[in-house]
């Protein structure tokens, strides 16, 4: 079980948002804006060695923050957000550990399986990450592309999990609901996720305090990484201190 830490970008700065309310044509609900550029965050979680982490693009403006972010840890941070195959060699080229895909794979609402045999093709399993993130729909957790705001066909299920594993070497799963509103973990998903285990699964969402941490390593069965964002206190947080983060989970 490890901390993977994030750079969120929005407009070309790191920010903290509502998961939920990133809508096309309108401001999304912001908890966090920094004052420091996304290269600092990449140069402290190098610092602290922390590899593993992500930069996600909320769409578009954010190309030259992410650059400098990958410049200043070079092979430290995975890059997602408007990635697909014709640029992912180049996100890899300019620094990436991995490329994070979504939207490109996920087309019309299925998985298209020309476009990701097509992406492993170019860059390998090894540098790819699919990118899971999902909402509630009744019991089942379906798959959202497009910023979060579209729904797919495709559910979250041990069945698909064991389909895409062959292409990808980790998962990236947002719990969407709850993403950016500190108000706790979506237990069901930690749960079904921990259960199947065949390859690094990434949690993120909801997470506010020690308890949260503890309990997805409990339900989790030890299987799933994490992200925090809107609860650490480098993000305007008062629930979680990033450096005892970085102490307690610190590479090797």
């Amino acid at each position: 079980m490890r901390f993977r830490p994030c750079i969120d970008l929005h407009n070309g700065q790191v920010k903290q948002i509502v998961g939920a309310t990133l809508v096309d044509g309108e401001q999304p609900e912001t908890n966090f804006q920094a004052e420091k550029p996304a290269a600092w965050f990449a140069d402290l979680y190098r610092r602290d060695n922390l590899p593993g982490g992500h930069i996600i693009q909320l769409g578009p403006g954010n190309t030259q923050a992410a650059e400098a972010a990958l410049a200043a840890w070079p092979g430290g941070l995975q890059i997602g957000g408007g990635v697909n195959g014709d640029n992912a060699p180049g996100w890899l080229d300019a620094g990436a550990a991995a490329v994070i895909v979504t939207s490109w794979v996920f087309h019309d609402g299925r998985i298209d399986q020309r476009r990701l045999d097509r992406l492993v093709a170019r860059v390998g399993r090894e540098r790819l990450v699919l990118d899971l993130s999902c909402r509630r729909k009744g019991p089942d957790y379906y798959i959202v592309t497009d910023r979060w705001q579209t729904y797919t066909q495709e559910r979250v299920t041990p069945q698909l999990l064991d389909s895409l594993a062959d292409a990808a070497h980790e998962f990236l799963i947002h719990a969407v609901d709850v993403e950016g509103k500190c108000q706790g973990i979506e237990t069901a998903l930690v749960e079904l996720l921990g259960s199947w285990g065949q390859i690094p699964v990434t949690y993120a969402g909801g997470i506010h305090s020690w308890a949260d941490i503890e309990q997805i390593g409990a339900i989790g069965r030890g299987r799933l990484d994490f992200t925090v964002g809107s609860a650490l206190d480098i993000f305007g947080g008062t629930q979680l201190a990033y450096r005892d983060m970085a102490d307690k989970y610190a590479a090797g």
